[in-house]
């Protein structure tokens, strides 16, 4: 039994860790960060007891008993707690999801825009390279992703909804909506890690961007929301432009490579097998399926 305890002791550990690694985010914060390192020495110390006692060669069938049990118990709390904290993790995220619906909704012909650009930067966060996948948190990533157009709502829709194309004042009052985001989420603390992802998200490789930020002073994290949003606006039909095909879009990624977007990031989203690419315009599918838009033919036209 006190072997028993120890391997449940032996789990904890890492199940604490793994949390740790998983769950820095805009959602946990740094302060739980903090008590999450004090909870796993407090949960090694109690492992390496177990140890101890196990090797002292304790018969006594009570205190096997009291040591499996107290084992079982921290089991038990820590999966209620880490149970609760995933839940509202995905409470969190619906909500953000609900808002994004609102800034689409300012424009009819962007309906599931922010979440497709969303399901893109998980994809591509997964096909970074080993080193900057642990550096650039996915949570972080989907929340730059759900309100990179955050901003719009500071945009008169006049200017979004134009039909025609749109006069230099027009344009400069568009270019304000990442820093316009970027302001209105800076009031929640946690998001400071983000904030610039938005910000920038418009800057290019070239430095002639929104803001001509340097190319080396451009987070990855807005590198890769700029991809994903490229490729998802040059993916939808839009009053001014008909749908452009899957093939078409891979087209002008590569061709905006260096100048406007990423190369690095374009050479490894270009890699993203077709059909995983494909997969995450099913967003686009479900918000316009009152539509007449036919979303398969748009993204694939395979045929």
């Amino acid at each position: 039994m006190v072997a028993a305890g120890f391997l449940l002791m032996i789990y904890n550990v890492t199940t604490v860790v793994r949390f740790i690694r998983d769950q820095r985010d805009v959602i946990t914060g740094k302060n739980e960060t903090v008590l999450n390192y004090v909870i796993l020495a407090f949960v090694v110390c109690f492992a390496a007891v177990y140890a101890f006692i196990f090797f002292q060669n304790f018969e006594e069938m009570s205190i096997g008993i009291i040591l499996l049990s107290g084992s079982a118990f921290v089991t038990v709390v820590l999966q209620w707690i880490y149970h609760l904290v995933g839940s509202i993790k995905a409470n969190t995220m619906n909500m953000a999801e609900a808002l994004s619906i609102i800034i689409d909704a300012r424009d009819p012909d962007l309906r599931g825009h922010s979440r497709h650009v969303q399901e893109l930067v998980v994809m591509m966060h997964e096909a970074l390279p080993e080193q900057q996948r642990r550096t650039l948190n996915k949570t972080n990533l989907e929340y730059a992703a759900i309100f990179h157009d955050l901003g719009k709502l500071g945009v008169p829709e006049s200017i979004l909804n134009k039909p025609g194309p749109l006069t230099d004042e027009e344009w400069q009052v568009i270019r304000k909506h990442p820093k316009i985001g970027a302001e209105i989420l800076r009031p929640v603390k946690s998001f400071d890690d983000i904030q610039d992802w938005i910000k920038y998200h418009h800057e290019r490789a070239d430095g002639k961007g929104y803001y001509q930020i340097p190319p080396d002073q451009i987070p990855l994290g807005a590198k890769i929301v700029a991809v994903a949003d490229v490729f998802s606006a040059l993916l939808m039909k839009r009053p001014y432009k008909a749908s452009t095909s899957y093939d078409e879009c891979i087209a002008v990624l590569k061709h905006c490579a260096g100048s406007q977007l990423d190369a690095d990031i374009v050479d490894m989203f270009c890699a993203i097998p077709r059909e995983r690419v494909l997969a995450c315009s099913d967003v686009l599918a479900e918000s316009h399926e009152s539509s007449d838009v036919d979303w398969s033919a748009a993204a694939g036209r395979e045929s």
